[in-house]
């Protein structure tokens, strides 16, 4: 077998095909990194930050890809912020959450 028919079938293995991810702190670092992980698998991802701008860079970069990611802007330390992500997750993903990742951290600490 090729090398590249060894990695597709390494992959497949861990796909995740299927499935809804949301990863909180996704514009950046671990956040963007894991993002891009959940997609590569094949999960439908919705990530959200405080930076909008941030934001829609990394969504070009994802679509660019082929990934299927959505983005929206959010401050998980504002509970109104959050109910809204809740409403727009459950809404894009008709309810089902199969993965959630959260890499939030604050500045003032």
């Amino acid at each position: 077998m090729t090398e590249l028919g060894e990695k597709s079938r390494d992959i497949s293995r861990w796909s995740l095909r299927g499935m809804t991810a949301l990863v909180t702190g996704g514009s950046k670092g671990l956040g963007s990194a894991v993002v891009e992980e959940l997609a590569m698998l094949g999960a439908r991802v919705h990530t959200c930050a405080r930076d909008e701008t941030q934001l829609q860079e990394c969504l070009l970069e994802w679509q660019a890809k082929g990934f299927q990611v959505t983005t929206s802007v959010c401050d998980v330390s504002s509970r109104v912020q959050r109910e809204k992500l809740m409403e727009t997750v459950s809404t894009l993903f008709q309810g089902k959450l199969n993965i959630l990742v959260s890499l939030c951290t604050r500045k003032d600490h």
